[in-house]
């Protein structure tokens, strides 16, 4: 598989044509919108034109999208790559994907070779530098050129031992926490004998040639027990890589800082900002008011402040406490506790805009007409004293006419104002017309014994809301600003849905006779109306989900393509400099463009801008990986005491291997195997997202009501398995034939999950609960 040699001849400008496209990502192996905008010199509508051809090229099956945000030629590998071993099947060959390809690019099989030459025989989890090459028979294999070394072979789990049938010893094994780990390790006695069945773990595989069985491993690390109440937040920590504490440079750093002054700063301690956040919440980061406006020319408009905390202020580019902020990225949210990005002397306290006192503040006040627009805005570093300290609940029950003693002398000044200026902007966001998603969210809620006492949907305010408003706003004049600027800065992005997922949305409202033009380009007053029309009906929840299983993942990028979710054509981060990295990067920007201090973005920060942002984005993905799992395995504790109950729910997710229902009542995902779903051999209709008897001809559908008995609960992993108490729907006379159906019953190729497993071999089942944390837009 020999690379084309490179055509070093100036690319002429403008929008290339699709031959010349892919000529391009031929040459190059992969490259991202950004990239190929530079190589052509593509600006504004021409950029959003590129967008739509590697769209419509990805859909013909021209191209295919590498990692994230790349695209590359269809099917292409480079002729050397660098690769994990990802699998082992079941005769002892192992599979390899490229580092920088996405979870679903295919995985290659290794060819066996003379492993002594390059280091010894890879392993699952180890990295290694391969050369593709295509075989007679059409297949692509893999051989082994080098081993870089292990990447996952440090395994967390869970100390087992047994009574070995050799000699009468004891067995002493790690079973790994990771629903996606087969890997077992077997420890020496010599080193197991200190060690008590259920102890978390660290371990380390040990070197080994053999392909078969359980490899030897020696323990890192013991970090705690199974049964320790808050084991489960623990374990995603360790399991997730969660940087943890700070290092006694960056706490020496914060303990120094000192109260801020009124030096170079605007006087707004007569403003009267109050910050509402959620009852628990312990740093307070923004803070609001708002007042009508009084010019003439603006009849019936409002003036809108919204006051950040200063963190810039505190945390310097080249300091210990930036490194650190950077590397951890963002705050982590568990249910029972939160991994801070910043030490608590000033995530809590100096950084935090707490009641009655004086806190450094970036501001910015706000415009809105009549009708909702933003017709000004400007910034200033100022000086700020909170006039109060509200939750949602508080603030929602004063303007509903139930005031407290804390909200009844605010009620008239300031929380009536905030409502009326949001009922203005309320206007001017439905004409803009973003993403009207619902998203049912649970709140578990830890006792004093460490240990859930309930779970508990999240109430949905209209002071939530609010803030949310006034928050995104705020965001778009940053990045409007450090756009009129010319300043470098990190944009909040999100792509439109791609055409394979807008085909795969179309299938499945077909079986619901929604129609759905495949050929009509996303927008979102187009997926709003479609909800719009299926809400408070049978269909209104499965169709949320789907629509949001449509949309692309936000990233963090220094190019912006806009924000299709919130149809705003920029985009930043400005709002939580105290939980997330990418907002102290927009705040030191704006200093910087707009003359407000020293501090503002070095010439490191600038130089470092695509890395940071491309960090920043994989530690989110990290984070929200771990506050999934943390809550995955609160709720399999909380349930393991209900084994045996029934329990309402809705099928959410239908694959080859069994059925995914969430329970109406907690929220919580669970498998239902394929082998319980009855004698017959099931069939997967992935255009129909159905499992369909072949036999019998009845189906088990996307979205469908069901009942199931909850077999198992497993609190280590967070894997619930339901056996199906329904009975499925009848065979659709009028249903097309399965289109590249997949048998059930054991069906499965290398790497693929067996049955009672969950995705990619995630053993009892999924739980994805709701994640309970602040909305990352």
């Amino acid at each position: 598989m020999p690379k084309p040699p490179r055509d070093k001849r100036p690319r002429a400008q403008g929008l290339p044509d699709r031959d010349t496209l892919i000529k391009v990502l031929r040459e190059r192996g992969e490259a991202d919108v950004a990239d190929l905008a530079r190589e052509f010199g593509l600006k504004g509508g021409e950029r959003r034109a590129l967008r739509e051809m590697l769209r419509s090229l990805q859909s013909d099956g021209a191209l295919g999208k590498r990692g994230r945000r790349g695209f590359s030629e269809a099917g292409a590998l480079p002729p050397v790559g660098v690769a994990d071993v990802v699998e082992k099947d079941v005769d002892g060959d192992l599979y390899v994907r490229l580092v920088k390809a996405g979870e679903d690019a295919p995985m290659v099989r290794l060819a066996p070779g003379k492993d002594e030459k390059v280091g010894g025989a890879p392993g699952l989890g180890d990295r290694i530098l391969v050369r593709f090459e295509k075989q007679e028979n059409g297949e692509v294999e893999a051989k082994l050129i080098k081993r870089l070394g292990q990447t996952s072979q440090k395994i967390l789990g869970v100390i087992r031992k047994a009574n070995s049938s050799h000699r009468g010893r004891i067995e002493v094994r790690v079973e790994p926490v990771d629903r996606r780990s087969r890997e077992t390790l077997v420890i020496s006695e010599h080193e197991g004998a200190h060690l008590k069945d259920g102890d978390l773990v660290l371990a380390q595989a040990g070197p080994t040639d053999q392909r078969y069985g359980p490899k030897r491993g020696k323990i890192l690390e013991v970090i705690g027990r199974e049964d320790e109440p808050r084991a489960a937040s623990l374990i995603a920590i360790y399991a997730h890589g969660i940087p943890t504490g700070f290092s006694e440079a960056a706490e020496a750093e914060a303990n120094a800082a000192e109260p801020p002054s009124l030096a170079g700063r605007e006087d707004l301690r007569d403003t009267p900002f109050v910050t509402i956040d959620p009852m628990d919440a312990r740093d307070h980061d923004d803070a609001v008011f708002a007042e009508p406006d009084t010019d003439p020319k603006n009849a019936a408009g409002w003036i809108v402040w919204v006051a950040i905390a200063d963190v810039a202020a505190y945390v310097r580019p080249g300091s210990a406490l930036d490194r650190e902020a950077r590397q951890k990225a963002n705050s982590v949210y568990f249910p029972d506790r939160v991994e801070p990005m910043l030490p608590e002397r000033l995530s809590n306290g100096l950084c935090s805009l707490r009641q009655g006192e004086n806190r450094a503040c970036m501001a910015v006040r706000m415009v809105f007409d009549r009708n909702g627009r933003k017709t000004g805005h400007k910034f200033t570093r100022g000086l700020m004293r909170s006039a109060a300290k509200l939750a949602y609940e508080q603030a929602q029950a004063a303007i509903d006419g139930e005031p407290d003693d804390a909200t009844r002398p605010l009620l008239k000044t300031i929380i009536e104002p905030l409502w009326a200026a949001y009922r203005c902007m309320l206007i001017g966001r439905n004409a803009r017309q973003p993403l009207n998603i619902e998203s049912l969210e649970r709140k578990i809620v830890i006792g004093d014994d460490g240990r859930v006492a309930s779970i508990e949907p999240r109430k949905s305010l209209e002071a939530h809301k609010l803030i949310e408003e006034m928050m995104i706003q705020a965001n778009v004049c940053a990045a409007e600003t450090l756009e009129q600027r010319g300043s470098p800065l990190i944009y909040r992005v999100h792509d439109a849905p791609s055409m394979e997922k807008l085909q795969a949305l179309a299938d499945f409202l077909g079986t619901l006779q929604m129609p759905w033009n495949k050929g009509e380009a996303p927008r979102t007053e187009r997926f709003n109306k479609l909800l719009a029309e299926t809400r408070g009906g049978p269909h209104a929840e499965i169709v949320n989900e789907v629509v949001l299983r449509t949309q692309m993942q936000a990233h963090y990028s220094p190019d912006n393509i806009g924000h299709f979710g919130l149809n705003l054509d920029r985009y930043a981060h400005f709002t939580s400099p105290i939980r997330r990295y990418a907002d102290l990067i927009v705040h030191r920007a704006l200093i910087g463009a707009l003359k407000l201090g020293a501090d503002g973005l070095s010439d490191y920060d600038v130089k470092m801008l695509k890395d940071t942002a491309d960090h920043i984005t994989q530690a989110e993905r990290q984070a929200m990986a771990a506050e999934r799992d943390a809550t995955d395995r609160y709720v399999a504790a909380f349930l393991s005491d209900r084994v045996g109950a029934s329990f309402d729910g809705r099928i959410t997710g239908v694959t080859r291997f069994g059925l995914f229902v969430r329970l109406a009542e907690t929220g919580a995902d669970g498998l239902v195997p394929i082998s319980n779903l009855g004698e017959d051999y099931f069939i997967h209709d992935d255009r129909a997202h159905a499992l369909v008897g072949q036999r019998t001809g009845v189906r088990w559908r996307l979205g469908a009501s069901v009942s199931v008995k909850l077999v198992e609960a497993t609190p280590i992993t967070g894997g619930l398995l339901f056996e199906m108490l329904s009975e499925p729907d009848p065979r659709d006379p009028n249903a097309q034939a399965p289109r590249l159906g997949i048998r059930g019953r054991g069906a499965g190729r290398p790497g693929g999950p067996k049955p009672g497993s969950g995705p990619r071999g995630l053993p009892r089942g999924v739980s994805r609960s709701a994640k309970g944390q602040k909305r990352r837009k």
